[in-house]
């Protein structure tokens, strides 16, 4: 039977497809390989540097599998099959010296940068450094800027000359707090406070996100990273300020109840000291505070016939 269709049209075809599959592939959805801010490029730096330290094992491993099978085939093969040798120097220099060599440079690389990368750590001067208190609720951020008096929903901006000092709680289950263009990972849990540092390298719009399951709302609470010029900071702080609504006990009571898919909310006004309140509903009483029950009285022996 004869063939209509031309293998050159095949191939167009088959080429086209996979163009068009590979389309949507690109650094714009693959914040970890285009970094945005000093932290995340280190970070992008150490990923790459341990995947091409992994290569010298994967690669030659490939292809000795299939030497193998071209030299060992069963018919027209070269290789002579030896069952009965036991020791070999040369492999067994390649076997051990190989991967002490990888863990050891592995190691040296872990104990490195996690210095360079501790989140705590401070990457700017404190007069060039914003500081924002993080809570994580069910489900959305709140960013609360103690210095400004002001605070933000689902959305975290910043100058882009300034670095981020975050600190973090939850008012709900553990939450993992992540900017992938930005960098860094860190968990915020109920009652404790943890620290991230960041920082932006250029203006733009990036999307953060809790990457820690915590229930129905978990797949939509997202919010935006905005690294702004100075004069689209001062007005987007301008901005909060005009709002009428104010974070309050009572404002903060409503907020914290359970939302999915939470508009960006701008409060003028937050009450002083809320974060450490919101640690505090989690701490532990001191034992003077705990409720005493009074201790049970003794039941008198059983004697004869007297119940107990």
């Amino acid at each position: 039977m004869k063939h209509f269709i031309s293998k050159p049209f095949i191939t167009g075809i088959t080429l086209l497809g996979l163009l068009l599959v590979l389309a949507g592939c690109g650094l714009q959805t693959s914040p970890v390989a285009d970094p945005k801010g000093p932290i995340a490029i280190l970070e992008r730096d150490l990923l790459y540097t341990a995947f091409f330290i992994m290569l010298i094992v994967v690669i030659p491993v490939y292809f000795m599998v299939f030497w193998f099978i071209w030299r060992y085939r069963a018919k027209g093969g070269s290789g002579e099959y030896k069952p009965d040798w036991h020791k070999s120097t040369i492999i067994e220099v390649f076997v051990w010296s190989i991967p002490a060599a990888i863990i050891i440079t592995l190691g040296y690389l872990v104990w490195t940068y996690s210095y360079k990368l501790d989140p705590y750590k401070k990457i700017a001067t404190p007069e060039n450094t914003i500081n924002v208190q993080v809570v994580a609720q069910d489900w959305k951020w709140l960013f609360i800027y103690p210095e400004l008096g002001i605070a933000s929903v689902n959305e975290l901006a910043f100058p882009v000359d300034k670095a981020v000092s975050l600190q973090l709680t939850s008012d709900t289950v553990m939450n993992s707090f992540l900017i992938p263009a930005l960098g860094g990972q860190i968990y915020a849990m109920a009652g404790m406070t943890s620290e991230l540092n960041l920082q932006a390298n250029e203006i733009g719009r990036f999307r953060g996100r809790n990457t820690q399951y915590s229930g129905d709302g978990f797949a939509m609470q997202f919010f935006d990273a905005v690294a702004m010029t100075p004069d689209e900071f001062d007005a987007w702080v301008a901005n909060a300020k005009s709002q009428t609504k104010p974070l309050s006990t009572g404002t903060y009571d409503q907020l914290a109840q359970p939302t999915i898919g939470h508009d960006v909310e701008y409060f003028s006004w937050v009450k002083p000291g809320l974060f450490a309140e919101i640690l505090k509903k989690y701490a532990r009483r001191p034992e003077t505070t705990l409720r005493r029950h009074a201790p049970v009285t003794t039941q008198p022996a059983c004697e004869g016939d007297t119940p107990c």
